[in-house]
């Protein structure tokens, strides 16, 4: 066994202190520093491909390109408030009376549009007044229905569908976002710290997922990344299941996959852990999740050290081959990794499709290997890594301790 166990539990006290009021209107400085930035980026890629707007419908474009916050989940409400047009020297964003004041506060660079229900009435004038004839469309995030109603309302205006370029933009990390991605981190840190002490058997998942949410919430966090999973014994075989009234077994495994959100910015990590003597098994199968976590981080250091890049295919392969080797390579069926900022699920991709291109830099992803024995038991062990060829460094966000931790000990 190479994995050993904590001396003693992690405590809050153990990691970073919530962010202050400075640092936060620290970030916000930078956020408006930085819009210039990004504009100009994507002026570029429409110039090059030949399109004179874009049409961003994805609330975490509008935030990292207007400053405008929506709510996790608010764009299925807000209608099409929040949505902008990018021209060749203007950004429009489109707001109902609902959120003008909002919008008018946080996009104070942007023409505001009162839109409300009608937006293939006014879309003729909005692309006219910025000599649009050529709009790039995040397609992907845009329904037929829409589609065919905005090129019918302006026929001589070309809908151009793309994906992927605010995206790849949104994969390099400035340093204000890696703070953020990083204080979310330790937000998630101290919260799962201070639940350990009371894990104990019989506890249910939904108690613990809750308990879990509320350390978080009262800890630092803006919101949560997503919702707790929490899952006992053989329900830890799903990689994404749901909290329910089971109850933590003695002897089993106790798997936590949460994260916070700290100013916009995301965490996620899993840990599993054991409550009570754990058994040769789970133990085995800790050992070897751990050992090809460790596998993909050490190729991955070793690449930013040399400045020579790396693949998320091999950064994937890293890991894989370590599990595969234990005969568990059926166990092991997601990817090894993904981005994480604005949005849980973001580029970079570490997995068996991701690009044969070199990892972006500097950015952050997850490092995430599991091994799921169906009925049985799962332990998948995820870390935040920021990568950095300029530096030749890695950083890994999580702090929270990687060895065996057993909880729930008389």
């Amino acid at each position: 066994m190479t994995v050993a166990t904590v001396a003693s539990l992690p405590a809050p006290a153990d990691f970073a202190e919530p962010p202050s009021a400075a640092d936060r209107t620290r970030w916000d400085e930078s956020d408006r520093e930085a819009r210039a930035g990004r504009l100009r980026r994507l002026r570029e890629r429409m110039a090059s491909e030949g399109v004179d707007s874009y049409f961003g419908v994805r609330p975490e474009h509008t935030r990292y390109l207007t400053g405008i916050r929506l709510g996790d989940g608010e764009d299925k409400v807000a209608g099409v408030s929040g949505q902008f047009l990018v021209g060749p020297d203007e950004v429009v964003v489109l707001a109902d009376s609902r959120y003008a004041i909002q919008a008018a506060r946080e996009a104070p660079d942007a023409r505001i549009e009162n839109v409300y229900g009608n937006l293939n009435v006014r879309w003729p004038e909005l692309v006219g007044s910025l000599g649009a004839r050529r709009v790039a469309v995040e397609a992907g995030f845009v329904s037929q229905a829409t589609w065919t109603r905005l090129t019918a309302a302006a026929p001589d205006v070309d809908l151009v569908p793309v994906e992927g370029w605010l995206e790849a933009h949104r994969a390099i990390k400035e340093p204000a976002e890696i703070e953020r991605i990083a204080a979310s981190c330790a937000v998630a840190d101290r919260a799962l710290a201070a639940l350990l002490p009371s894990i104990r058997p019989g506890r249910t998942e939904l108690e613990l997922a809750l308990e879990l949410e509320w350390n978080m919430r009262t800890g630092g966090a803006d919101a949560l990344a997503f919702p707790v999973a929490t899952l006992a014994g053989a329900e830890a075989a799903l990689p994404h299941g749901s909290p329910g009234d089971r109850p933590a077994l003695e002897g089993a495994v106790l798997l936590f996959d949460f994260g916070a959100m700290v100013d916009g910015y995301r965490s996620d990590m899993t840990r599993t852990l054991f409550v009570g003597e754990p058994s040769a098994r789970d133990l085995a199968i800790y050992d070897l999740v751990s050992r090809a976590q460790q596998a993909a981080i050490d190729q991955i250091a070793a690449a930013a050290a040399n400045r020579s890049g790396i693949t998320g295919l091999e950064a994937d392969r890293a890991a894989r081959d370590v599990i595969e080797a234990a005969g568990h390579d059926e166990h092991f069926g997601h990817g090894t990794g993904h981005g994480i900022g604005l949005a849980t699920h973001e580029l970079p991709s570490l997995g068996k499709r991701a690009p044969d291109a070199p990892l972006p830099s500097p950015t952050v992803f997850s490092v995430e290997p599991g091994v799921y024995l169906a009925g049985e038991t799962g332990v998948r062990i995820e870390d935040l890594v920021s990568y950095d060829t300029g530096s030749g460094r890695i950083q890994r966000l999580t702090q929270f301790p990687r060895e065996i931790v057993v909880v729930g000990l008389s």
